[in-house]
């Protein structure tokens, strides 16, 4: 070890002996490289030198194509995670909004009964739900689509579209998915 403000040769070469002394290890097991000896070694020829180049040239461009499709392949399997937590968090608030359905249905024959107490607590739970992404299916007047609309009762008409005409229990849609089908009286 060098110390500054030391100017001794002497001292210095005493204590790279010693630093050498305590790294040699008498352990068999552990190899100990062999020292170089620089000026026995032949100057390297141009041919040489240019192939050591592009072996570590073609080495770093591996490297390099390796570290690329590693980040492609993070940034995909991130973009990927982030979704799939976008799709539980989604199918979890679903489940919960339809679960709070039979609550909103309770409030409707509430209502429908005269019980005006419960208006209050049906328009704010509304509200709240309807904010987040709730929405009625309007039902009574619009033609009879299978996807939104479940006919448990059929009126005879005069044979031409399906229509609805009376609502028997309200449908609901999250965003774009039906959580569930209005049920329906349906005219021909």
């Amino acid at each position: 070890m060098i110390e500054e403000g030391t100017d001794d040769p002497e001292q210095t070469e005493f204590d790279l002996a010693v630093d050498c002394d305590e790294e040699v290890s008498n352990d068999p097991d552990i190899e100990t490289p062999e020292p170089l000896n620089v000026e026995s070694q032949e100057p390297l020829s141009v041919e040489q030198l240019i192939e050591a180049l592009e072996s570590v040239t073609t080495e770093r461009d591996d490297f390099r194509d390796s570290l690329q499709r590693l980040q492609a392949e993070f940034e995909n399997f991130r973009r990927r995670s982030s979704g799939e937590l976008a799709q539980q968090v989604s199918n979890g608030v679903a489940r919960l909004v339809e679960s709070l359905l039979p609550v909103l249905d309770a409030c409707d024959a509430a209502t429908a009964q005269g019980l005006e107490d419960v208006v209050p607590i049906k328009s704010s739970l509304d509200a709240v739900l309807q904010k987040h992404g709730l929405t009625r299916i309007e039902a009574v007047g619009a033609l009879f689509d299978p996807n939104q609309h479940e006919a448990v009762l059929h009126e005879a008409g005069d044979g031409g579209e399906q229509v609805v005409i009376e609502e028997l229990r309200p449908g609901y849609r999250w965003g774009k998915r039906v959580m569930r089908a209005a049920m329906v009286k349906v005219r021909d």
